[in-house]
This record gives C-alpha cells, sequence and structure tokens, in this order.
C-alpha cells in the first residue's frame, strides 16, 4: 500500500479519490467517474474472486474435490466468476501497455457474459482516444494497491466507504449534474431512521445511484436485523445511472434484479404496476416541468386531484402513495414550494391529502444540502399506519419538525447533518409516533398540531407556521441592568469617534488640507 494511504486507514477513501483525482487530467467529473468507479468495481469482484478460487484450488473441507473453474461453485456462493482475462492480476500485468484500455473494455464484456445480473451494466469506456493510457495505468496501480473484495475488507466495507466517498466526490464535482445520481448521505440516513425499513419491501421510483437501498441494507445490519428480510424495487430513466446503481447494488451483494431502468420513467412506463411497497424512500428531481403531465391526464393514480403539466411534485407523490402497501410508510424528498404551493391546483391536492389523513410528519431541511440546487427543501412522511397498528393512534394530528437551522458547514457550499442531529430528529418522531413516548412540543423546533389548527392556516404545510420563533434564551440580567451597561458603551464609544475625528482633521491639516 502507498505511504500516503497507510497514514490514516480510517481516511482511506479520501485518500484514494485524491490520489486518484491527479490522474484525471483533462477528462471531466461526468465521464471520469464511469472510468474509476468501473475499475473499483472490477477490483472487488476480482478480489472476491480470487479468494474463493484459492479455497476451490486448495480442496480443504467443505471443497474437497472441487473445480476452481467451475462457474457453479461461485454461484453457489454468491460470488461472482470473472473469467482469465478479465482477473485483475493479468489486467495489472499489462497496466503499462498502450493496448490496455481495449483490454478493460473486453474484460467488462467478458465478466457480463459470464455473469447474467451484470448483463449491460458494466462500462466500456476504457479505450477511448481521449482517455491517456499512462494516466490510466497509474489508476489501476493505486487501485491496485487496496484490497477491496477479501473478507477482511469485506468485513470493514472498505468497498463501500470507497464507492459511495467517489459518488459523493463525483456529484459534487459535477454541482447540478451530480445531483440527478446522487442524495447526500445524510438526509439519507435521516430518512431511513425514521421510516425504518426493517422488513418487506422497499421501493425508490426514482433511485438514482441506489442509495436509498444501501441505507435500508445498513440500517437492517446496524438494528441486528435479516438483510434477507428487505427487497428491493427501483426504477430509473437514465440509463447511465441505472449502470451506476446496479453496480452499488452489485458490490454490496443486494439482488438488485427488480431495479429497471426503461427512457420513459415511472410516469410513462411504470415497471412495477402491481407493487404495493411496506417503505418507500424517494428523491424526485425538484419541480419537473418535462414529465409530460398532459399525457396522463386520467391516470388512476391522480386520487387526489390532476397534477399540473407544469411541475411534477404532486405527480411523485401521488404515484408513491398509489404503490404504498395497507400499513406502509414513506418518506419523500420535495421542494418547500409544495408545503404552500396554490397554484395550478396544487393547494386543492395538499389539501386532498391532508383530509385523507396521510401526512404524518414534515421535516424542514437546512439549504445548501444538496448537490445540484441551494433552495431548501423538506420531507414529507406519509404513513398508513396511524390508526395504531403498534404505534399510537395519532389520526388528526401532524408532527411539525424545523430543522432548518440543523447541521454543519462540511465546505464553502454544502452543509451536512451530523449524527447528532439525525438522532435527535428521528428521536423526536419516534417519541411522538409511540404509546409510551415522552414528545413534548419545543418552541421553534417542533409541534404535534391537529387537524383544526392547518384547517386554520389554509392547509398549508410550512412547519415554521406551526413551530413558532424560539424563545429567547433568558441570561439572567435584569432589564436596568442591560441599558445601563449599553448606554455607557455607546457613550464611550461616541467619545472616541470625536478623538479619532479631530485627530483626522489634525493630520490633514498638517499637509495643507482644511475640513
Amino acid at each position: 500500500m502507498p505511504k500516503e494511504l497507510k497514514k490514516n486507514s480510517e481516511n482511506i477513501e479520501k485518500m484514494l479519490f485524491r490520489s486518484a483525482d491527479k490522474l484525471r487530467k483533462n477528462i471531466d467529473a461526468a465521464e471520469y467517474k464511469h472510468i474509476a468507479l468501473g475499475l473499483v468495481f472490477l477490483k472487488y469482484i476480482s478480489d472476491s474472486f480470487a479468494e474463493l478460487y484459492e479455497k476451490l484450488a486448495a480442496g480443504e473441507g467443505d471443497y474437497a474435490g472441487a473445480d476452481p473453474e467451475d462457474r457453479d461453485e461461485y454461484k453457489a456462493e454468491h460470488v461472482f466468476y470473472v473469467p482469465p482475462q478479465a482477473r485483475w492480476e493479468y489486467l495489472y500485468a499489462r497496466a503499462k501497455l498502450p493496448s490496455i484500455g481495449g483490454d478493460i473494455d473486453e474484460a467488462m464484456d467478458a465478466i457480463e457474459r459470464e455473469n447474467e445480473t451484470l448483463k449491460g451494466i458494466l462500462p466500456k469506456v476504457y479505450a477511448r482516444p481521449n482517455l491517456d493510457k499512462a494516466s490510466l495505468g497509474g489508476l489501476i496501480d493505486l487501485i491496485g494497491n487496496i484490497a477491496l473484495g477479501d473478507a477482511a475488507a469485506r468485513s470493514k466495507d472498505i468497498l463501500g466507504r470507497v464507492y459511495e466517498y467517489f459518488l459523493g466526490e463525483f456529484a459534487n464535482a459535477e454541482g447540478k449534474k451530480g445531483g440527478q445520481f446522487y442524495t447526500p448521505k445524510s438526509i439519507v440516513r435521516l430518512m431511513v431512521e425514521m421510516i425504518e425499513p426493517y422488513h418487506g419491501r422497499v421501493y425508490d421510483p426514482a433511485c438514482g445511484s441506489g442509495g436509498m437501498f444501501i441505507m435500508s441494507e445498513k440500517f437492517v445490519q446496524e438494528h441486528k436485523g435479516r438483510v434477507d428480510d428487505i427487497s428491493i424495487y427501483g426504477q430509473e430513466s437514465n440509463q447511465t445511472t441505472y449502470r451506476l446503481c446496479r453496480m452499488n447494488l452489485a458490490i454490496r451483494g443486494i439482488d438488485g434484479s427488480q431495479v429497471k431502468w426503461n427512457t420513459e420513467g415511472s410516469f410513462l412506463n411504470d415497471e412495477h404496476k402491481d407493487l404495493k411497497a411496506d417503505f418507500i424512500l424517494a428523491n424526485p428531481p425538484f419541480n419537473d416541468s418535462d414529465w409530460s403531465g398532459d399525457l396522463l391526464q386520467n391516470d388512476p393514480r391522480w386520487q387526489f386531484g390532476r397534477p399540473p403539466a407544469g411541475n411534477a411534485n404532486f405527480a411523485w407523490m401521488q404515484h408513491m402513495i398509489y404503490h404504498l402497501s395497507p400499513k406502509g410508510i414513506m418518506a419523500l424528498v420535495l421542494a418547500n414550494g409544495s408545503l404552500s404551493s396554490n397554484t395550478s391546483g396544487e393547494g386543492e391536492i395538499r389539501k386532498n391529502i391532508v383530509e385523507a389523513d396521510l401526512v404524518d410528519c414534515i421535516v424542514a431541511l437546512p439549504k445548501q444540502l444538496f448537490f445540484n440546487t441551494g433552495i431548501p427543501a423538506c420531507v414529507w412522511f406519509i404513513s398508513r399506519k396511524r390508526s395504531g397498528n403498534g404505534d399510537r393512534k395519532r389520526t388528526g394530528e401532524i408532527l411539525f419538525i424545523d430543522a432548518s437551522e440543523r447541521g454543519f458547514m462540511s465546505d464553502r457550499t454544502h452543509r451536512e447533518f451530523t449524527q447528532e442531529d439525525i438522532d435527535a430528529i428521528s428521536d423526536t418522531y419516534r417519541q411522538w409516533r409511540s404509546k409510551e413516548g415522552a414528545y413534548e412540543d419545543i418552541k421553534g423546533y417542533c409541534k404535534s398540531a391537529t387537524i383544526e389548527d392547518i384547517r386554520a392556516h389554509g392547509h398549508v404545510l410550512t412547519p415554521g407556521r406551526y413551530v413558532g420563533i424560539p424563545d429567547e434564551i433568558d441570561d439572567g440580567i435584569p432589564f436596568e441592568e442591560k441599558i445601563a451597561a449599553l448606554t455607557s458603551e455607546l457613550s464611550e464609544q461616541m467619545k472616541k469617534e470625536t478623538e479619532l475625528n479631530e485627530e483626522i482633521r489634525k493630520q490633514l491639516s498638517n499637509i495643507g488640507i482644511s475640513l
């Protein structure tokens, strides 16, 4: 391992990205991400294959008499079979040859032929003329020094961390375009922690690179559940992003067979028409005006009103509600306009959803959380289990949480939630929902409002209207003392100003200028 990467194993993903980015030269981040992430994926499956290959070749225990080139042996262990010309040691040995770009493309083709679930997924971009072959060789050397797919690396989730970090950094580099395939991790974690997808069907109709699915799996693992208890369903209209998603899932060992792609997207060509999901998580494009709404005027999904052709916010919401199971819960990120807009019938749709008693919680997010927009957004939590089902009966109530001042600036332009922020917000929701919860309204932060409160506000759901302005903290100093101290300070400042003005006149006079 290079010295730089040895210094701090906790930051291996950060160091690896910096080194990889140095090799990017004149290639745009949008193009380079496929080059870098494709090699990371190739190294991972090659490491996993090599580890099992050695066990099969040794023929010990359960592997006695096994053929290390038998593809079925790998399938039985849920390991991808890697043909000889695609194995890392073969490509690593050829890294300095001018033919290396074509070699990698051929390796990707060979892997797809041997593994049906990867067909059409892997990038074949390495033979492009604009890709400097020396830089490509350097990138192979760099990634080759990191164990990504053996048992030790998998136990530490090194590959997952590297892949996730790379996705985030490329999204940052791409700016607005990056937001199309990546939702920042702290937002995803908040949504998952609040809806708690322990078991059942998890659906994302605008799944991007698959972050919602990855975090759902992590949540189950962290809470000692069984990953096999959840199954994932998704859809993506951008083929490039879809491929990123499928690779992202494959390296985690998550079955991505029910994640679908077509150019029409979830509105025009719903790949999961009959699905009723237990958990739905989504961050669809904000205020999308190009969603073909004029072609879907009388769609059965519009149970609460026809969404305007110029804005897909309430089309996404109703599409998701349509796919929600009888006891399902969903978390949907939308622009803040969805909370208050009354244009083009949106206010009536929002009113109908509120009056149907589906809205459980609204969380106002801070600005600058997203890569593709600086505008503030919110998360809608819609639930069909508000009459109990293990929780407190809370029909006719909505919890409002104003988290717009939480988080920290991770760089000049982007904000993130800390884990403490996520824990505080999700715990507020859980306490409010629970039969034994110790929930209390906190002025300026959270408020459990009744349907009568919401009607009085014209079904506008902006949290600030309900939580109010935080009370000023009393510092214990009497008002009279504060005024005396402030006036004394002001008097001193005015005296100082007079002295400075006199000094300026004096100095100007010395050079023949009078005021």
